[in-house]
């Protein structure tokens, strides 16, 4: 007997998009179930007869993952598409269409470095579930020098849109060449809430001037360069874990 499962799970599975996303298509009306439009989240269906569409074309689920890692660009959406037209993520994956990729998880639009690429929906669901509190790293740039206080406050605790988070690690970086002079600051975080190492700093009052996330668990961008992509395998991409 064919199991269910849910729409937005199995939509994810095919590599269309994130959960996440899927759930926003689902409620857009660009999901049919079987001819039907669908609004209603949380449906289940069973893949052997059921005929799902997405935007009018029939999906299917992927039969081979792929994972690539990305080293994002400022003024880059974290996004495969964007109506106003600003350069997206998938302008630099035209030649991976095929695969039908999607971001896991976000870096905003002023932020730069490791973002991980994949048509892996479990995967992705795995990594930017709450539960799992995979680390994710940053090197920050910041306005001025952090007092103990600050740094006392970061690592109890602040308050944010989306509830309180923590930083797991935070300490300073001593920079050579034409940064000698300004703050850096590396910062681990485990939460992952939307734009959360910014929302953290503007809370004790300390404006983010760069910001370029380096690893995600044991997962790091190392030579990657910037607007590069490297495609990893699956026993790499799954360090994110480990």
């Amino acid at each position: 007997m064919t199991k269910d499962v849910r729409l937005n799970k199995y939509i994810a599975d095919c590599g269309v998009c994130s959960r996440r996303k899927a759930d926003e298509m689902i409620e857009e009306g660009l999901v049919t179930i079987n001819g039907r439009k669908v609004f209603e989240l949380g449906l289940k269906i069973d893949p052997t007869v059921d005929i799902i569409k997405v935007s009018g074309k029939v999906i299917k689920e992927a039969t081979h993952f792929v994972y690539f890692l990305f080293n994002k660009p400022t003024q880059v959406l974290t996004s495969m598409s964007d109506p106003s037209g600003r350069p997206t993520v998938a302008d630099y994956f035209a030649e991976y269409k095929k695969y039908r990729l999607f971001p896991v998880g976000r870096l905003d639009w002023d932020s730069e470095g490791l973002l991980i690429m994949t048509n892996d929906g479990a995967y992705s669901q795995k990594v930017t579930h709450p539960s799992e509190e995979i680390p994710k790293s940053y090197m920050v740039k910041i306005n001025s020098p952090l007092s103990s206080g600050q740094v006392d406050k970061l690592k109890r605790g602040v308050s944010i849109v989306g509830g309180k988070v923590r930083a797991r690690h935070l300490a300073p970086i001593k920079k050579s060449g034409k940064d000698t002079d300004n703050n850096w600051v590396s910062i681990t975080i485990t939460e992952g809430k939307n734009r959360q190492v910014r929302r953290m700093f503007e809370k004790i009052g300390i404006d983010v001037l760069k910001l370029r996330r380096v690893s995600i668990g044991r997962l790091k961008i190392g030579s990657v360069k910037k607007g590069e992509i490297r495609q990893i395998p699956p026993e790499m991409a799954f360090r994110v874990f480990s």
